[in-house]
């Protein structure tokens, strides 16, 4: 398990603190899942010449508020002046793009560069920055994740973080047009900023 103590500047409290803060609000598998992700994106940031501080504390607090009920979510969305459109999706996107508003008024981290990845882990965007590319693959490539293609996600991750990202975004939206699911208009502008040629 990683080992870190955040910047003061980037966080107003402790590890010790700030685990269990989170550790409140999550399953105990979905906690296990973010300290993993916390150290693939250490791991990604060392690789890859990324802002340790800021991608341990992105990877820890990005799923911080993922099980939060839908009725929150609609709220906050009606009340805090977000895209009413983000009403016609679920919590796969409200989790990150309206999870930053509750881990930046909950945990008070400020720092726009870890919002935004937190943003951004889970539907791109068509201008990411490495730490929103470290975080969105390191949520994807895991150590506890399992499933077909694993591998080959690991594999292009380790290739650079742009093939992990064009691995990660065919994935998802194979996933998504394979169940019939709505597609967020952003997932697709990362499809074609990494993908399409």
């Amino acid at each position: 398990m990683a080992n870190v103590n955040y910047r003061q500047e980037l966080v107003p409290f402790d590890r010790k603190t700030l685990l269990e803060r989170i550790k409140a609000q999550l399953s105990d598998g979905r906690f296990q899942h973010v300290l993993r992700v916390e150290q693939t994106a250490l791991d990604l940031a060392e690789r890859y010449g990324g802002d340790k501080q800021r991608a341990g504390l992105a990877g820890l607090v990005h799923d911080y508020a993922k099980q939060r009920p839908d009725e929150e979510y609609k709220a906050l969305i009606r009340t805090e002046g977000f895209d009413p459109e983000l009403l016609a999706y679920n919590n796969g996107i409200w989790h990150g793009v309206v999870g930053a508003f509750i881990i930046e008024r909950e945990l008070g981290i400020h720092d726009e560069q870890i919002l935004n990845a937190v943003r951004r882990h889970t539907i791109g965007s068509d201008n990411m920055t490495r730490l929103d590319k470290i975080i969105f693959v390191a949520d994807f490539i895991e150590p506890g994740r399992d499933f077909p293609g694993i591998e080959a996600a690991r594999q292009a991750a380790a290739t650079s973080l742009d093939a992990g990202v064009a691995f990660e975004i065919k994935q998802t939206l194979n996933y998504l047009l394979s169940t019939n699911k709505k597609i967020y208009p952003k997932t697709i502008a990362t499809y074609n900023a990494y993908v399409a040629k």
